[in-house]
């Protein structure tokens, strides 16, 4: 499995990615625009995906005039790698310290609270 962190902006297309499943660098660029809420360059997205294709976190089908790319890189996988790498370098390994970070950072709704209740729940009982 691969284990390449990419950037935030490489991580943007593959969220974008996992989301539509294959786009063309157009679609990719239309729908970053849209989530900035600012003009993305299209010959930036242009140029991030060549790389991305190059790295192999996505692949493309060149079979007609306009390339199709999707997604090499398993969603799950990318964010446990992400996510480790914030464990250990910036909680010292502290699960915990991360869990209470995230909790006092954003507002939780009631039903995330509970899921959370829950998940603590199962855990506890293993």
């Amino acid at each position: 499995m691969m284990n390449l962190k990419p950037t935030d902006s490489e991580l943007e297309i593959l969220q974008v990615l996992w989301k539509k499943g294959s786009c063309t660098v157009r679609d990719v660029n239309e729908m970053l625009s849209e989530e900035r809420g600012e003009d993305v360059g299209y010959t930036t997205t242009l140029k991030l995906m060549q790389i991305m294709h190059e790295k192999g976190m996505v692949d493309r089908d060149t079979s007609s005039r306009t390339h199709v790319y999707h997604a090499l890189m398993n969603p799950d996988h990318t964010k446990r790698t992400i996510l480790n790498k914030v464990i250990d370098t910036v909680f010292n390994g502290s699960a915990t310290q991360l869990v209470m970070q995230a909790l006092s950072n954003r507002k939780s709704s009631k039903e995330e609270i509970e899921q959370i209740k829950k998940y603590l729940d199962q855990l506890d009982k293993k």
